[in-house]
């Protein structure tokens, strides 16, 4: 009977652990449910800042980076819809499967059970047991036999529970695969419509291109002229922090080498405030409340002219109209850039590592305030022309440039 009784605690046993896997697998579908969710969030963003300047024209290039970024948006929302899809036609076989094996469990358990209540039923008399124990032929004989009623009684009691247990376990297996069936079906309807919405964004993104390469030679000088425009503020930001670094380097009495020219010699408290910096790395607030980075850090193709390369040494965010730039961490302003042709910029520093602040159309703070993570630095310069209000956003170590969205949470 003992070795019954383990039997079973086995196929328990086993049962856990598939249930455990397939908790494993509902965590995997929670973050791609949580992915798919955001997604969709950028999606409902980049379409309510369309919306808000809807009576503003805008060039081709602007339409063109507003569907760029949509259609890639979509796309991934597709591949994420996709992979839950299949995650949950995995966990729909095999929970059909152990649902099957619970069935010829349960249907194994029960006769067992049966067989063994008929036994009980016919040996239930008293005298039968007395007999049986009177039969023994001597008292260590009778001891055991005595063991042996008192187990088979209690391994009745087990088996009941097990199969009040499967029954249960199979009620639950039942009811979780009609739900995933059902969320399975809504990702599939789901996905046709996203599918649909791309079409229609492709389509739209083709008339654009066909009014552009009428005349390519246009756009392709407006591509040049922000790259040019940007190279340039990139290199008074560039000649600046080197200006900082040897000043830094100069007030500390840093002997003149390659490292020293390069970064800046910092203080115990500037030590302090960059560990704390680097200790949030992926952590750091946005610089905007509300918006999208509809170009990315480093190089990459123009969407009007794969020939000519955009050179990002931050991000572009694009936000609504009389957004606020906020400080992504402690820190100090170390310079304002005002220039007559360009909009502000600020640069505030955490130690070694510098946030840069473009295109302004307010400033709020001035060179050498203390600022704290998001406080409201300046406000972001929007277009008259075109209605758009777009925040460049850089991050330096020293005199080289980071990718913003390593640090930043979830960009």
């Amino acid at each position: 009977m003992r070795i019954q009784s383990t039997y079973f605690t086995i196929l328990l046993g086993a049962f856990l652990l598939c249930a455990n896997l397939g908790f494993s697998q509902s965590g995997k579908q929670k973050e791609l449910e949580a992915r798919r969710v955001e997604l969709r969030k950028e999606i409902q963003k980049i379409n309510a800042l369309v919306a808000s300047n809807k009576d503003k024209q805008k060039s081709e290039v602007t339409l063109i980076e507003n569907l760029n970024y949509k259609v890639s948006v979509q796309r991934n929302l597709i591949k994420v819809t996709n992979q839950q899809a299949n995650l949950l036609t995995r966990e729909i076989n095999n929970n059909q499967k152990q649902i099957s094996e619970y069935r010829d469990e349960l249907t194994s358990l029960k006769a067992n059970y049966a067989k063994m209540i008929e036994r009980s039923y016919k040996n239930k008399n008293k005298q039968s047991r007395i007999m049986f124990l009177l039969s023994s032929s001597n008292f260590k004989q009778a001891y055991k036999r005595v063991q042996y009623l008192n187990q088979y009684a209690e391994f009745q009691k087990e088996q009941g529970e097990i199969i009040k247990s499967k029954t249960k376990e199979l009620q639950v297996a039942n009811t979780l695969l009609l739900k995933q069936k059902e969320q399975k079906g809504k990702l599939i309807a789901e996905n046709k419509q996203i599918q649909k919405d791309l079409e229609r964004e492709m389509k739209q993104h083709e008339i654009i291109m066909q009014s552009i390469k009428s005349n390519l030679s246009k756009y392709t000088a407006e591509v040049k002229a922000k790259q040019q425009e940007a190279d340039r503020i990139d290199r008074e930001i560039d000649k600046i922090i080197k200006a900082e670094i040897a000043k830094s380097n100069r007030k500390a009495g840093t002997p003149k080498t390659t490292t020293s020219s390069s970064s800046f010699a910092l203080t115990a408290e500037a030590k302090a405030l960059a560990k704390d910096f680097l200790g949030n790395k992926g952590k750091l607030p946005w610089p905007v409340e509300k918006g999208v980075v509809k170009v990315r850090y480093g190089d990459q193709p123009s969407p009007i002219d794969g020939s000519l390369t955009i050179k990002s040494s931050g991000v572009r965010i694009s936000t609504e109209k009389g957004a606020k730039v906020r400080a992504i961490f402690n820190g100090e302003v170390m310079r304002i850039i005002q220039q007559k042709r360009s909009n502000p910029v600020v640069l505030i520093k955490h130690g070694n590592y510098i946030s840069v602040y473009y295109n302004l159309g307010k400033v709020f703070v001035q060179a050498g305030d203390k600022v704290t993570t998001k406080q409201d630095i300046g406000e972001v310069f929007t277009n008259p022309n075109n209605g758009e209000t777009v925040l460049k956003f850089s991050i330096y170590k020293d005199n080289h440039t980071q990718n913003p969205a390593s640090w930043i949470y979830k960009m």
